[in-house]
């Protein structure tokens, strides 16, 4: 598969065969996703891989605002959670902020690594979506994250059992303006 194919066939999937993803599997689209550029080089992107089910229910469980994000949690094989480390991102060595953005860029840094990671998931024929709506206090809590880390988004990924089709897409005039 190309890179133009990839990335016009990659979906987000919500329905997820029982099937089990190899950790091995994992490690490999880790591995890639780790290509993702990031500010300065600061690689602040940290993948934790929930395959216990009693944990993926427990985290299920804080999608309460958006319940549908919990059936789609209990559904998949793997429960990935993206987080980042902390107050590295957008700094300068002495401390300060590089930008007026100031730590922002961890977000950024922090999306094309997601995206990065669901389109090598996507090459390994593994289904994901990106999930951002829970509670991060409580699954910060129940995944033990330490205090310079932060919970970004979830990523439950499986082998699809669906075959969603592309949304329509707004037209390139709309979205590239050339001066």
């Amino acid at each position: 598969m190309d890179v133009r194919e990839c990335i016009l066939g990659r979906r987000s999937i919500r329905k997820f065969q029982p099937k089990a993803v190899e950790d091995s599997v994992l490690q490999e689209i880790v591995e890639e996703a780790s290509y993702s550029p990031s500010w300065k080089h600061t690689q602040i992107v940290r993948y934790i891989a929930v395959k216990d089910v009693a944990l993926k229910e427990k985290i299920s469980e804080c999608t309460s605002v958006y319940p549908g994000n919990g059936n789609i949690i209990r559904n998949a094989p793997v429960l990935v959670a993206v987080t980042v480390i902390k107050n590295r991102c957008g700094y300068e060595r002495d401390g300060s902020f590089t930008t007026e953005r100031k730590d922002t860029w961890q977000m950024f840094d922090a999306g094309i690594a997601s995206q990065t990671f669901c389109l090598a998931a996507h090459e390994h024929g593994v289904g994901t979506v990106i999930l951002g709506i829970f509670d991060n206090d409580k699954i910060t809590e129940l995944l033990q994250l330490p205090a310079d880390r932060e919970l970004v988004a979830l990523i439950p990924l499986g082998y699809p059992d669906e075959s969603p089709t592309a949304p329509k897409r707004k037209p390139v005039e709309d979205l590239l303006q050339i001066l």
